[in-house]
């Protein structure tokens, strides 16, 4: 079965574009403030999108008006890439002063993101295809993780998590749970006498580095492999990397899950 992903990225566009409401929208919008109508907007658009309207038709009625009428000609091809631009506003601090004017592709998709978001569907639709093929290959890098011994469900969702993660080119999210993976094994594995000892000595807050620490000075008490520090430890540095150095590159992902799944594999043998 051959799936080709660009295929299906231009047939998204291609629907989108002709289901698009941009000019008619926009154009509908410059006459009313052209012609003095711009009250009837009220019964169509959200309060607090009509608001901001009318703030700035206010300031500068006829910018206003030639500013709708100009995205009115490019809004049918743009629409889509305006709606992945307002996800990426999503995503970012934005000053709230000195910064400029809110563009008007924004107003737009406040007053439709209320209707039936087909926008931002859209959006997030081309968004993850181009997620596919990169993921692909991140997961040829990888096997399955095969242990002997069971761990707990958390340990199983940190580990989900963290190689989705890589997945999708989050990698310093990636070796962030990677110690948390980790860190849930290594409690589930401590004898119970042992594990009281790290809560009260650490007040319920010890970290891998702690947790490893413990291991290390009873590794004949916990039964432990001891090869399983030294691995364990190479993703505590890159973890602690990630949360006080700064973002990780795409190869220290990659080595940093595949010495977490080596390091659960020595846990649970």
């Amino acid at each position: 079965m051959n799936i080709d992903i660009r295929s299906l990225e231009n047939q998204l566009l291609e629907m989108s574009t002709e289901d698009a409401p941009g000019r008619e929208f926009c154009e509908a919008i410059s006459e009313l403030a052209r012609t003095g109508r711009f009250a009837q907007l009220k019964d169509i658009l959200p309060g607090i999108v009509y608001d901001e309207l009318w703030m700035r038709y206010q300031q500068d009625p006829a910018a206003f008006v030639a500013g709708w009428q100009m995205l009115a000609q490019e809004m049918r091809q743009g629409f889509i890439q305006h709606a992945r631009q307002r996800l990426t506003s999503l995503t970012r601090l934005q000053q709230a002063e000195g910064a400029p004017a809110l563009p008007a592709w924004q107003e737009i998709q406040r007053a439709l993101d209320g209707q039936q978001n087909d926008l931002l569907r859209a959006a997030f639709a081309l968004e993850l295809l181009e997620l596919v093929e990169p993921a692909v290959l991140r997961a040829t890098h990888l096997r399955e993780c095969v242990v002997a011994a069971p761990s707990s469900e958390e340990a199983d969702r940190y580990l989900d998590e963290a190689t989705r993660c890589y997945f999708l080119g989050m990698f310093t999210a990636c070796a962030v749970m990677c110690r948390s993976v980790l860190e849930e094994a290594i409690k589930q594995k401590l004898p119970a006498g042992l594990s009281r000892q790290i809560r009260a000595r650490y007040r319920n807050a010890a970290t891998l580095g702690n947790l490893l620490h413990e291991v290390n000075n009873n590794l004949r008490l916990t039964g432990i492999d001891a090869e399983f520090p030294q691995v364990a430890n190479q993703v505590n540095d890159c973890g602690k990397k990630a949360v006080h150095q700064g973002l990780l590159s795409e190869d220290e992902a990659r080595e940093c899950l595949q010495n977490a799944r080596r390091a659960l594999q020595l846990l649970l043998c």
